[in-house]
């Protein structure tokens, strides 16, 4: 459930690629969304959730619960995410990083169960290595566009990698559900409310938001599976 390449990757996204989302809210609908009609519908679904249920949630999340307490949910997820980082790394042939996302975890885990990010403040960085991106190395083409309300901007791709990552993900394997599902609407609410800042830019500065969160998702994920360096984009025909 906790998925950094839904609304926590458009928030990177939106963040790195705002300048280039914005140019290309005025050109042709993009190949890669060839279901655009039925993926506006669902935005449109989304916005509507967001405003009306997520939103407020978030304004009271973030006035109640004190920042230092939020940055210790967010450590306790990321730590989980450094675990299954540093396996994509080494599933990738990406030994260092790997063990770099191991390290972290260890030195994380071991001092208060991932609450305080330790390892960050040594400088060790996070690999931010996902299911979605190790299909993408191996070959594995993106696959249409989707926006899936609630959850956020995917591909085909990324979110046969959100299932695998759900699937083995330890949370699953708790065996209280009431407690599972709490662990899973946490982390629902860590990442939109990191997401709030990047959301807000794509409200003020985007003629079309949809357009733009999907272009700006698509290139931080090409982005991220070539490793900064992509290829040159095919023409349209």
């Amino acid at each position: 459930m906790k998925r950094r390449a839904g609304w926590a990757g458009a928030a990177r996204a939106l963040a790195v690629v705002a300048a280039a989302a914005l140019a290309g809210c005025a050109a042709a609908p993009s190949r890669d969304d060839p279901f655009e009609p039925m993926n506006r519908a669902m935005f449109e679904v989304h916005e509507v959730v967001d405003k009306t249920v997520m939103k407020p949630l978030i304004d009271v999340y973030t006035a109640v619960v004190p920042k230092l307490v939020r940055t210790g949910v967010s450590n306790f997820f990321n730590n989980i995410d450094d675990l299954f980082s540093g396996v994509n790394a080494l599933l990738q042939g990406k030994p260092e990083k790997a063990g770099n996302d191991f390290g972290r975890v260890m030195l994380n885990t071991f001092v208060m169960g991932g609450i305080f990010d330790i390892a960050s403040d040594i400088g060790i960085e996070r690999g931010g290595e996902d299911f979605g991106q190790t299909f993408g190395v191996w070959g594995f083409p993106q696959g249409p566009y989707l926006f899936v309300p609630v959850f956020g901007p995917t591909t085909f791709r990324d979110g046969t990698g959100v299932i695998v990552r759900i699937a083995v993900g330890p949370v699953g394997y708790i065996p209280d559900i009431p407690a599972r599902n709490i662990l899973y609407g946490i982390g629902a609410v860590d990442i939109r409310a990191q997401a709030t800042d990047a959301i807000g830019i794509a409200e003020t500065a985007a003629l079309d938001k949809y357009r733009f969160i999907r272009n700006a998702y698509l290139q931080r994920r090409q982005y991220l599976v070539y490793d900064g360096k992509p290829p040159p984009e095919k023409e349209e025909e």
